[in-house]
């Protein structure tokens, strides 16, 4: 008989507002976890625990909860994990679904499918994570859950099927009925409840949708069907098992209800989401064998095979360093286990092992197959490493998506000694949340991430977790020059103080190359003028004038640098001083032919739904964007790609948000540098 687990790990998901973190608390409450129910607005929810979250009121980060649920007499174990639902923050969300066993996409009732429902469904989709959608808040004023379903059957399909209905609706949500067993759940203040028989008034509504779900459930199940359609009908329990089937093949999306507030149905979502939930033993994990680059292997879950362990998330506590959560692919993880990162190749002694509530540390004494826990300490294992007992080879876990950074801000230091800790720290953010990007551009010191939210909270958690301090402000933009027109110069270095003097003398021709050429030295010496041992020293002095800036001020590119004449002196001359002669003859060059300034031209791809085409379109054209195709999606968006320059692009991730209210896509990327108009 095949081996089950007794846990799943079940990623919330979904947008904004839409009642995640309420719900986490309200099944940590219903299932005996906490002795009361935190509120998100008060900053005391389990989901929402580091200050840069309680102050703004909303999830930023994932955050693990474990719990223990009986159901049917048996106990079982879950570690729901709540993720953000803000769009700066979709590297969290992608990191929880390369490890859930299924995803509750949470949908309020009052607001139904928003911007952030369709973020978070096309994202369980390209992980290829099982779903049940959980429609919250069914107690508020204006909850609407017909109205929701419809909303999702429109945008997700038929296969969207309630296995509930709600009984009453904002303060009159007191009861649920139960598709599958065509009974009423009808719920106390204690968010328990009771069955009862139908209410006449929804039988006619609840019998028909009973029919419809049970057709659907039998028709991927050949022996069910046959019976059914020779008249037995099948219970609510064998529905369930079949159900579980096809939600883990991904054929079926259950649609269940509660109230996280009051707790009606919240203990049915806590059955629901255990049982049909694939078991983890059963489900495969793809890694790459070889890492970077190497090849797809599929790693079947061996409850009694050697250990390999996912570092799916590191994360800084001011307390206790840094904490390390796992997930057990295969095996059994306990304390004191000496294992070699297969990604970076650190050795690693497992420190005490224990499972996370928000906060709380839970000590446990091995994690098993398919289990979720956490570490501390762990020194050479960043998000995304993977464990085992082998001492050679390299294997990596399957990439996350990549999420291109559309927002920066360069930092400057606050103290000398946050000067010298930054680069530490900055190192020490990147291993956490690799949707962070640091670029060092000339001095400046850039960060990068997916909104002003990513970046500013990245530079909060900085300062509280790791010490350092800095200021902010919008990242320079990356100007260059090239020279405008062919010229001559002679770069001329005699000195002398007592001793060897310095002595070189050089002669330059620098011309204009094509844009994007970048730097080319020509050595063009005849008769020996120039010793041949000092012509590399002429080729770094050319590229040290360049870099360090043409008459506007930026490194200048796209120059032939042709070194045809000089003079040398037997004592006095040096690799040095023709460096320093070659850079004076650069320089005079640059102030005789003038240069171009040139601007960085971005690579910009935008998906929005086809109606909000043509406000984006001219949004674009007022930034000097140059749109090169739009093309339509197989979801029926339209797909926008186009050229714009970088000076327009600062702000732009926020202004598209707030113009399509949310519903766009954007990737940013260096594509060319241009003229800029006014040196055109």
């Amino acid at each position: 008989m095949a081996r089950s687990s007794a846990h799943r790990t079940i990623a919330l998901v979904g947008g904004p507002g839409s009642g995640k973190t309420t719900l986490l608390e309200a099944m940590l409450f219903r299932a005996g976890a906490i002795s009361r129910r935190g509120a998100v607005e008060q900053g005391t929810t389990v989901g929402d625990h580091d200050p840069e979250e309680i102050a703004r009121g909303t999830t930023l980060t994932i955050s693990l909860a474990s719990l223990t649920w009986t159901d049917d007499g048996a106990e079982r174990a879950l570690t729901l994990i709540d993720t953000p639902g803000h769009p700066d923050f979709v590297g969290g969300l992608d990191t929880a679904l390369a490890v859930a066993d299924a995803a509750a996409i949470v949908v309020s009732a009052v607001d139904g499918v928003t911007a952030g429902t369709r973020a978070a469904w096309a994202a369980v989709e390209q992980a290829g994570v099982p779903r049940v959608v959980v429609v919250t808040q069914e107690d508020r004023a204006r909850a609407d859950f017909r109205s929701v379903l419809a909303g999702l059957q429109a945008e997700f399909g038929a296969h969207v099927w309630p296995l509930e209905l709600p009984l009453g609706e904002e303060q009159g949500f007191r009861a649920i009925a139960d598709v599958l067993s065509e009974r009423a759940l009808v719920y106390d203040q204690d968010g328990r409840h009771h069955d009862e028989p139908l209410p006449s008034e929804a039988e006619a509504e609840e019998h028909t949708l009973h029919r419809d779900v049970t057709e659907e459930i039998v028709s991927h199940d050949d022996a069910q069907l046959e019976a059914y359609l020779d008249g037995t009908e099948p219970t609510a329990a064998d529905l369930e098992r079949t159900l579980a089937h096809e939600v883990a093949a991904r054929e079926t999306v259950p649609v269940v209800l509660c109230s996280g507030t009051t707790g009606t149905g919240v203990d049915r979502v806590l059955d629901l989401l255990w049982g049909l939930a694939p078991d983890p033993l059963a489900r495969d994990t793809k890694i790459l064998m070889g890492g970077d680059g190497g090849r797809e292997h599929a790693v079947s879950p061996n409850p009694d095979g050697e250990p390999l362990v996912h570092v799916f998330r590191t994360v800084a506590d001011p307390f206790v360093g840094q904490i390390a959560m796992l997930k057990v692919l295969s095996g059994v993880l306990r304390p004191s286990e000496r294992l070699y990162n297969a990604t970076t190749g650190a050795e690693e002694r497992m420190p005490a092992l224990f499972r996370l509530r928000g906060a709380e540390h839970l000590p446990v004494d091995a994690l098993r197959t398919g289990e979720v826990g956490a570490v501390a300490k762990l020194s050479g294992s960043p998000s995304g490493s993977l464990l085992w007992s082998r001492a050679q080879g390299a294997a990596r876990p399957a990439r996350l998506p990549k999420r291109h950074p559309v927002y920066a801000v360069s930092l400057t230091p606050s103290s000398q000694s946050d000067d010298a800790k930054l680069s530490t720290a900055l190192a020490r953010l990147v291993a956490e949340d690799q949707t962070l990007v640091i670029d060092r551009a000339g001095g400046d010191t850039i960060l990068r991430g997916l909104g002003d939210t990513h970046v500013a909270v990245a530079i909060e958690r900085m300062a509280r977790v790791l010490g350092v301090h800095v200021t902010s402000a919008p990242a320079p933009v990356a100007y260059r020059e090239t020279i405008a027109k062919p010229a001559r110069a002679e770069g001329r270095l005699k000195k002398q103080s007592g001793g060897h003097g310095q002595f070189a003398v050089v002669q330059l021709r620098l011309e204009p190359l094509p844009l994007g050429s970048g730097f080319e030295f020509v050595d063009a010496v005849v008769g020996g003028s120039v010793p041949r041992t000092y012509i590399p020293a002429v080729e770094r002095g050319a590229r040290d004038a360049l870099a360090s800036g043409g008459p506007q001020g930026h490194p200048v590119v796209d120059v032939r640098v042709e070194l045809y004449d000089g003079k040398s002196h037997s004592v006095d001359s040096s690799e040095m001083a023709f460096r320093t002669a070659a850079s004076l003859g650069v320089k005079a060059a640059l102030v005789e032919a003038g240069t171009v300034l040139l601007e960085p031209v971005s690579a910009v791809t935008i998906t929005v739904p086809a109606a909000l085409q043509g406000p984006v379109l001219t949004d674009l054209s007022s930034r000097r964007g140059h749109v090169h195709a739009t093309e339509s999606t197989d979801d029926g968006r339209t797909r926008i790609i186009a050229r714009v320059p970088e000076a327009e692009l600062g702000r732009y991730v926020l202004e598209l948000r707030s113009l399509t209210g949310g519903e766009a896509e954007l990737t940013i990327a260096p594509d060319r540098y241009e003229p800029a108009p006014h040196s055109a």
